[in-house]
Parts: structure tokens; sequence; C-alpha cells
């Protein structure tokens, strides 16, 4: 089955927890400490492959977990890392959260890190010092990132074949290609965008997708539209069928045209070619009259067609092959010229105070926000004195212990960090 959207929760793994231990050694004090760090949670990667065309196992598969990382034991040993999750995706696969693009996957064997695995905790050798001989302090492992991601699959193709319902799409690909796409004589017979590969010259080739057909009102989620012309989006040339048994060619014309422009992002500027197809037992007259009206309404070259014989198919391909190349050309142009342009760096004010507190004094609780602050909090065993004492260190490092002096907040008052209102301390 094809399927070109999912929705997907992805969960890196949790780092492990350090350990709390001691070993047994004379004349070292309570045996010394000997706890070991904890591994590092997995991260969930996502890698393009050329091997993949859909997105349909993230129809069973709505949620991808990676390894958590082992805990640290006694005698110092360091738990073992999580494995990384590596997930396929096809090239051409975009993912956005919360309707932001984050990735776009556009070439074989990218990789992304879509959920990075949490640090694990540091064991209690780790806080050994000249003045803290026995520490009694293990970090609890970050919890690993989890995202919600949807995926939307946008075939990437030098050449779009677009048209209305049975013009002939399929029966082209697959004259002039290695693809088998279903072909009947009856609207929407192909259900999924079709891909094929067409030797041009000289191990030239290109790559042409089927777009399934397009009715009035597609762009608008009418017919089947609104589905498929996203995969119109990469392709870098259009060629547009037309059944010369149409009642107007010019209608037709007209009518895919509109909803390339009327899609989310205007195609209709995009490359194109026309080719009127199923000219069998048409006379030179009737063909040349069908070209007249188009020429009306259409700057593009046009094309006389038979899809079922082959005739006049090589031209359209080595016109469609022509401005793939030039279109090309002008990308790396683009990207050349824009390569050129001097970076520039703004430098940003240093945020004295990268947190934040709030005090309510009704529900008698203090909530503090940080990146670095609730990293640490995240880290810290609040069933430990020694681990809380810690934090209230760092706390007047930072100067929160301060602000909340000058907040003049109450003794006893809960203090919590980030949305987390399970773990606490006492100010």
């Amino acid at each position: 089955m094809f399927v070109d959207v999912a929705t997907v929760l992805v969960k890196a793994g949790d780092g492990g927890n350090g350990k709390l231990s001691f070993r047994r050694e004379r004349y070292v004090a309570k045996g010394g400490p000997d706890g070991g760090d904890g591994g590092n949670g997995g991260s969930v990667i996502f890698v393009a492959s050329n091997n993949e065309n859909t997105l349909a196992d993230f129809r069973f598969q709505k949620e991808l977990k990676a390894e958590d990382g082992q805990s640290g034991d006694n005698a110092k040993k360091h738990g073992k890392n999580g494995k990384d999750l590596l997930v396929k995706v096809p090239v051409g696969t975009q993912i956005s959260e919360s309707g932001v693009v984050i990735a776009d996957f556009t070439e074989n064997n990218q990789e992304i890190v879509m959920a990075h695995g949490g640090k694990g905790g540091f064991g209690n050798a780790h806080f050994t010092s000249s003045t803290r001989q026995v520490p009694r302090i293990a970090e609890k492992g970050e919890p690993g990132e989890e995202h919600e991601l949807s995926l939307e699959l946008k075939m990437i193709a030098d050449v779009g074949l677009v048209g209305l319902p049975n013009a002939g799409k399929s029966t082209l690909l697959s004259r002039i290609s290695n693809a088998k796409p279903e072909i009947a004589n009856y609207a929407f017979t192909t259900l999924r965008p079709n891909l094929g590969v067409v030797k041009i010259q000289k191990g030239h080739e290109l790559l042409l997708a089927d777009i399934p057909g397009l009715i009035e009102g597609a762009s608008e989620g009418k017919g089947l539209g609104d589905e498929f012309l996203r995969h119109v989006e990469r392709t870098k040339v259009l060629v547009h069928l037309i059944d010369v048994y149409n009642d107007s060619v010019t209608e037709a014309y007209k009518t895919i045209q509109d909803e390339l422009k009327a899609y989310k992002i205007d195609m209709s500027s995009k490359p194109q070619l026309v080719a009127l197809n199923k000219i069998d037992g048409l006379d030179e007259e009737i063909i040349g009259d069908l070209k007249e009206q188009l020429k009306k309404v259409s700057k593009t070259d046009i094309f006389a067609i038979s899809a079922q014989s082959g005739a006049g198919v090589q031209e359209l391909l080595y016109a469609a092959d022509a401005l793939v190349l030039a279109q090309k050309n002008k990308e790396l142009e683009e990207a050349e010229k824009e390569a050129k342009k001097p970076t520039v760096i703004t430098i940003e004010p240093i945020e004295r105070e990268p947190w934040s507190v709030e005090y309510d004094e009704g529900e008698e609780r203090v909530i503090v926000r940080g990146e670095k602050i609730e990293r640490f909090a995240k880290r810290t065993d609040f069933e430990s004195e020694d681990g809380v004492a810690r934090l209230r260190d760092i706390m007047r490092k930072f100067g929160i212990l301060k602000k909340l002096e000058d907040l003049e907040v109450l003794d006893e008052t809960k203090v919590y960090f980030g949305d987390n209102r399970e773990d606490y301390m006492e100010y």
C-alpha cells in the first residue's frame, strides 16, 4: 500500500542513573566512593533511502523508542550506552513538528537525529575532590527527547506528468520507462504516484513521476488531487497531457493550470510542456486546429503524441530533457550566487539571567525555569540530602537563591523546576 503521510511519536532513550556505592578498603574513609556513571540513552536517527518508496510502515508503528542507557555500577563501572534506533524513510520525506518543518530528506543516506538520547547521570566517584572525599551524591539520568512528528513524502522527480483523469499519463510512463502502472479506460485508475526511469541517450536518464489524475477543485480536496499535488512540488519540469477527445482542450488545460496555481505553493510557474495525446487516426488539419486553440491560452511548447503507438513521444522526451537540464543549471547558478554572499553574524546580547522565577504565594510554591537549571534538576535525586544540597549550591551560584530571598519567599515553600510537579525541594 502506498502511504505518503504519517504521524509518529519518537522517544529517545533515557540516560542511566549514576551509582552511589563505596568500595571496601582498609584506611579509606567509608571504603572510598566507587559508584560508576550511567550510560547515555540511544538517539532516534532517521536515514533517507532510495530503496524506500512509501511511509506505509508508520501506519502500524506509531511509536519509535530507542534503547535506554544502563545504570552505573560499583567498582566505577560505567553503564552501557543505549543503542541508537535507525529509521529508514524514503528520499523526499519532509518532517514537521507543530506545523514547522524541521527536516527535509533530499539525498540518499542523509541522516538526521530526530530525538537525542538523555545523558547518563554521574556516579558518586565523579564528585570526589580534596574537600569532598566521601560524596554521597549520584545523579539520575536525563530523560531522552520526545517528539510527535508529522511525515510527508514528496517525490523527487525530474519530470511530473499531470493532466485530467484518463489523459494517458500511465500509458505514456509504461511505454517510455520500466514502470508498470495499472492502466484501464476509466477515471482514477492511478491511485498512487508511479515513478519510472527513462533512458535518453549515452547513459543519460530522466526520472518521471505519473501524478494521479487531477480534477477541478483538487487543490481544495476534491477527487484525489490534494493528496497528490504535493508530489508536483519537487519536480523540475511538468508535462501536461491533454486527451484530444476532451470536449474542449482549452478548458482541460485551464482546469489543471488553475489547480496548480491554487495549491498552497503556486506551481503554475514551473517550466512546462503540453502534449496532445491520443492523436491516432486524427488528420493533420484537426491536430493543427487543436494546437492553435491551445496557443491562445498557453505560451508553452505544444506537442502532438500517441502514448499508445509512440508517435511524437521521442521529440517530447528530448524537449523535456532540455528543460530539465536548463532548470538544473539555473538552480546550480543560484546556489553558487548564494554561496558567494558574505556571511553576516549578529552577536546577540548576553542574557545575564538565563532563568526565571515565578512565586505563587497563594499556592505556596515557586517555579524555576531555565534550560541549564532544569537539566541539573532532572539529574538530581530529590530523595538524597546530598543531592538536594548540591542543587541548592548550584542555585546559589546562578543567583537563584538570592532572587528567592529578594522575593521574600517563605521557609519550606516548595520549589519546582520547569513543568515537573512530582519532584521538588523545600526552600
